[in-house]
This record gives C-alpha cells, sequence and structure tokens, in this order.
C-alpha cells in the first residue's frame, strides 16, 4: 500500500497513484487528526472525497506515532495522552476515540489501538505492552460494532517468540476482518524480524489477510511474502524518491551519482511508469542537481510502480506454484542495500524528523 499519511502519498496526485496500479492506499490517523481534523473530513464526506480516492483506504489508528513522540506522551490503561508535534496542544487517544476519529476519516479497513513496545524493552514490559493492546482490542471492537468498516486487530510481543505466539492466538480468537502484524522493523536485524515474522505468521490462521505494518523494500517484500504476509505498507519509495534514490531489478542506484551524467537509458528497461517511459537517467540527475521539483516526482512514481509490479509478479508466480524459484532468482540479483549504510540512513532521517517537529511549548 502506497502510503498517504496526510491525505496524500508524498508529491503525487490520487489519479497518478491510480494509474500505477495501487488498489488501496493508507492513511494515519493521528496525523489527519491534527491536520486537517476528523470533523473536517467528515463535513467533505470522508477522506475518500476529501483527497479524490475513489479506492480502498486503510487507516492506521496512530498507535505507532503516538508510541514515537517519546517524551511527548504518557501511557495508562485507559489510553494515551500526548502533545502535538504541530504545536504542543495536548490530546486524549483511547480506543473508543481512536474508533470515532476513524469513523470520522471514513476509511474501509481500520486499525485497531495499540501499543508498540520498543526494541530493546525488556520481556516484562512487552508483555505489558502486549496485554494493554488485547485489552483495548477488546474495546475497539465494542467501539466498532455496527459500523461498515473491516477491523483489523494487530499483534504485539516484540522479538519474543512465546508473546507473539500469544498474541496472535488472542487476536485470531476476536471477531476481526484481519490481522495486523506490529511492532517489527523498529530496529532489530533482519534475521530476527523475519524470524519472529515466521512465528507469528505460523500462529495466525489463513482466512484472514496477515499485513505486516511499516515493512516494504524489495527484498523484505519477497521475503516476507514466503512467511505468510498478504499485505504491506512503508514510506521507502517516495522517500527514497526525494532523495534520488530508485529501485532496479539489479538493486538501489543513486541517479545524484555522476556515472549518470550522460547515460541515456531509462532508470530500468522495460518499466511502464512515466519517468521510465519518457525520460534518462541523464535529465533525471540533471533535475536533482538542479533541484527541480518533477525530479523527485518522477523518482518516486517509479518506486511506487517497481514495489507494486514486484507484488504482482510475486502473485502471478504463488498462482503458478513457481514461487520459490521466483524468490530465488529475485534475491540473488538484487543487491541488498548493508544493513550498517540502512542504520545510518534511518539515525540520519531521524535526527532530521527530531529537528522537524521539535515542540516549542
Amino acid at each position: 500500500m502506497p502510503v498517504g499519511t496526510q491525505a496524500a502519498v508524498k508529491t503525487l496526485a490520487s489519479a497518478e497513484v491510480a494509474e500505477l496500479g495501487a488498489e488501496i492506499i493508507l492513511g494515519n490517523t493521528y496525523h489527519l487528526f491534527l491536520r486537517p481534523g476528523d470533523h473536517l473530513l467528515e463535513r467533505f464526506g470522508g477522506l475518500h472525497r476529501f483527497m479524490n480516492w475513489r479506492r480502498p483506504i486503510l487507516t492506521d489508528s496512530g498507535g505507532f506515532q503516538v508510541w514515537s513522540l517519546h517524551d511527548k506522551r504518557t501511557i495508562d490503561d485507559d489510553g494515551v495522552t500526548f502533545r502535538s508535534h504541530l504545536d504542543g496542544s495536548t490530546h486524549r487517544f483511547t480506543p473508543e476515540r481512536v474508533m470515532e476519529i476513524q469513523a470520522r476519516i471514513g476509511a474501509d479497513i481500520v486499525m485497531a489501538f495499540d501499543e508498540c513496545s520498543a526494541y530493546g524493552a525488556t520481556k516484562a514490559y512487552a508483555e505489558t505492552a502486549m496485554e494493554r493492546t488485547h485489552r483495548w482490542l477488546e474495546r475497539c471492537i465494542t467501539a466498532h460494532n455496527g459500523t461498515s468498516q473491516a477491523l483489523f486487530g494487530i499483534v504485539q510481543g516484540n522479538v519474543f517468540p512465546d508473546l507473539r505466539e500469544q498474541s496472535a492466538a488472542f487476536v485470531a480468537a476476536q471477531p476481526v476482518s484481519g490481522f495486523g502484524i506490529g511492532g517489527l522493523s523498529v530496529g532489530e536485524p533482519k534475521t530476527e524480524m523475519y524470524g519472529i515474522l515466521a512465528t507469528t505468521t505460523a500462529a495466525l490462521p489463513t482466512d484472514r489477510p496477515r499485513y505486516l505494518m511499516g515493512v516494504g523494500s524489495p527484498e523484505d517484500l519477497i521475503e516476507c511474502i514466503e512467511r505468510g504476509v498478504d499485505m504491506f505498507d512503508c514510506v521507502l519509495p517516495t522517500r527514497l524518491g526525494r532523495h534520488g534514490a530508485v529501485w532496479t531489478p539489479t538493486g538501489r542506484i543513486n541517479l545524484l551519482n555522476a556515472r549518470w551524467s550522460e547515460d541515456d537509458q531509462p532508470i530500468e528497461q522495460g518499466c511502464d511508469c512515466p519517468a521510465c517511459r519518457h525520460y534518462s537517467r541523464a535529465y533525471l540527475r540533471h533535475l536533482f542537481r538542479a533541484e527541480e521539483a518533477l525530479g523527485p516526482r518522477l523518482a518516486s512514481l517509479h518506486n511506487v510502480r517497481f514495489l507494486i509490479r514486484l507484488t504482482q509478479q510475486a502473485r502471478k508466480a504463488i498462482l503458478e506454484d513457481r514461487f520459490a524459484s521466483f524468490r530465488d532468482d529475485f534475491l540473488r540479483t538484487f543487491a541488498v542495500v548493508p544493513e550498517s549504510v540502512r542504520a545510518a540512513q534511518r539515525e540520519k532521517y531521524g535526527r532530521r524528523r527530531e529537528r522537524e517537529t521539535t515542540v516549542h511549548a
């Protein structure tokens, strides 16, 4: 799912995202509640009409965003009190309040309110957060009763296999339409993430979708599809695109590198995105060097289309009973960015986000 956190997939129009083949997008309750506001969205007839998106929308509950506020929030058994990263104003989220906001937003799929525990948390705290998530899910189900929106429960448990199995069993026993798998890709090594994911999906039934939240690099998609995941969302396609990084079948390339200055080839031969159909790598490099807004847009269009094509190819391989060979071929060809490089990039982005969202009380 392309991420439209604030009622837009960054730099792209809704019609463009649809033309890329996206069947559903993600919005975020926390951000939409703060701006433009759930009451305004309701007056406009919901998020679909507001952003002119005529296909399904899933909204995250905002639990992860509130959790990531760190010193700007206080968690208790009833809910979370937090300060807006925009203006420092104080707000309160409870399971009931989050379901009310998501109903006003009008998403087709809504996520239960949950607590994500940090990587490195003690098992005791991870268990406390998991049990709180379970109690909040029960309250979300009660508040959701009677609405037409599909409600997904969220499995937590950090990196502890027994907690993940316990949480999966609890969520699977509830009257929910699908399962979110939360609390992964928050700093743990990929090998550990894949292992915990396999434990989690093995404990979930196959009659409802499994949604791995916040994960979406090409190699992660393939590895996690193999482990039984059906749905993904991730900000990477547009975040990387805005900084000149694009995916190809052989790995990620940086369009700002001088080696592309006279390259007359598209980003990827055979790709049907607007960037590859009409422009060369040299032209795209020029746009980034000249700080033209078209550069990030074209790179984002390509990255979103790359992931959509990849999942379409994976689905076709599954239907034709050849996914194992498809996976092997892809991972043999695709050069994965080293973990150390990814960690440095996350730290750099995190510092920039912290500067951008500092609350001046």
